[in-house]
């Protein structure tokens, strides 16, 4: 039975098949060490077995164990080992009990993606704690865990995690291969690690999602994706990702549909103000007032008055500034940036209001900015438009709305041609299911 289990669990690194012998009795252990309590496994196991003499005394005490579950079908107890249970087979009978390992008294909490609802234990900077946590929350036998050494200095360890069943093997090929082919000699991080992987240095999207939050993996985990966890770093890395996944927070999960959407709906609004806004403003100011109504129009020019540097100056200097406090807010200690950058925020604006170096709106247009530029729930994303909207801030400062449009549409193109491991970039839902002409395994 221990064997035809293990072959159901294989391939995965985790997997511990183990014989102990002694002149009068012969045990056989199976179990995942990455769920399972090591210190529970010699005090309850392996002393006891060692100390008796005879087979049968043996078999009475692990059968008289509180720990003892059980024995169904193969699938429940396939269920069970993921769960952190070990089967023991003692000649013919076998014995599961029930040694799990648990670790989220070593897990920090999420600080980069909060949410209002669902777990707030995020990962750890051990990957064996990363593993156990996966797995208690992910209780399939076909989840496969694979570790690699990347780094030829100093040889982290890198765990790839998939499901075998949904996984897309092609993408699952591809990262083992570019894994594989890794000679850099020091790995620290998983966004480094990204890097490393990323063939297109010059791609401002990212196609790749590095996340912190354990119910964030298990979701991905389900729907396909492959899983890599670094050594020593507190976050994982989720391929393929398409841009709609840097636009989903786990609240869209855990909070009722009609709210959810609206969420959504607002978080698209909010990027569409980060990228477009700007370049509308120098747009309809410098080359198109006849866009606005004329009592708007001549609002925004009565706002200007006495501002010596042309629009496109005015929102460059501000939107740069802006730029500088997020830096700063990141930079400091955080007992001191929220108030730093606040503080620096509001004289920054009063002052430029005052000294006739920007007006009045545009400080409400920046301010407005960088409120829709926080809505993106990811921060790679959030970095990635905070710079495409430069591109844009610059064509419609040469060619007006005209420009604006045209270069919205040229950044539409774009990310239709970019692709995350085969998937397309702008692909709505990704492959759940294996595609049923693939090859037998051999």
């Amino acid at each position: 039975m221990i064997d035809l289990l293990a072959e159901k669990l294989e391939p995965s690194f985790d997997i511990i098949n183990k014989k102990l012998q002694t002149d009068n009795i012969t045990v056989h252990l199976l179990y995942l060490k990455t769920v399972v309590d090591n210190d529970q496994i010699q005090n309850y196991i392996i002393k006891p077995f060692f100390e008796m003499g005879s087979t049968q005394q043996f078999d009475s005490y692990i059968a008289s164990l509180p720990q003892n579950g059980k024995i169904e079908t193969d699938e429940k107890v396939l269920s069970q080992l993921s769960r952190g249970s070990v089967l023991v087979q003692i000649q013919e009978q076998n014995y599961l009990l029930d040694l799990k390992k648990i670790t989220t008294n070593l897990v920090s909490e999420t600080n980069m993606e909060p949410t209002i609802q669902g777990p707030e234990l995020g990962l750890s900077e051990d990957i064996q704690t990363n593993l156990n946590i996966i797995r208690h929350r992910y209780h399939n036998a076909s989840l496969k865990i694979k570790t690699y050494q990347v780094g030829t200095s100093n040889n982290q360890t890198l765990a790839i995690i998939y499901d075998q069943e949904s996984v897309n093997d092609l993408v699952l090929k591809n990262l083992q291969e570019k894994v594989k082919n890794l000679n850099h000699s020091v790995v620290l991080s998983n966004s480094e690690l990204q890097r490393f992987l990323n063939d297109k240095k010059w791609v401002f999207m990212p196609t790749m999602m590095i996340t912190e939050r354990s119910d964030r993996v298990i979701q991905n985990i389900a729907g396909g994706k492959v899983i890599l966890i670094l050594d020593g770093s507190p976050n994982a890395i989720i391929a393929p990702s398409v841009f709609f996944d840097f636009m989903t927070s786990m609240d869209d999960i855990y909070l009722p549909f009609g709210v959810a959407k609206f969420l959504k709906l607002l978080r698209y609004f909010g990027l569409f103000t980060c990228l477009m806004l700007p370049g509308i403003y120098v747009a309809v100011t410098s080359y198109n007032p006849e866009v606005f109504r004329s009592e708007l129009a001549f609002s925004v020019a009565g706002s200007r008055v006495g501002v010596p540097f042309p629009s496109f100056i005015e929102v460059l200097f501000l939107i740069i500034f802006m730029e500088l406090l997020t830096e700063a807010s990141i930079r400091l200690p955080k007992t001191v940036s929220g108030t730093a950058t606040t503080v620096g925020g509001l004289i920054l604006g009063t002052a430029a209001t005052e000294a006739s170096l920007t007006s009045n709106i545009m400080v409400i247009i920046v301010s407005a900015v960088a409120i829709a530029t926080f809505a993106i729930p990811i921060n790679e994303m959030s970095f990635a438009i905070r710079i495409v909207r430069y591109f844009l801030l610059f064509f419609g400062t040469i060619a007006g709305i005209t420009g604006l449009i045209l270069s919205f549409l040229a950044f539409i193109l774009y990310l239709t041609n970019l692709e995350s491991f085969g998937e397309p970039y702008l692909k709505l839902f990704l492959q759940r299911k294996k595609v049923e002409t693939k090859g037998v395994k051999s």
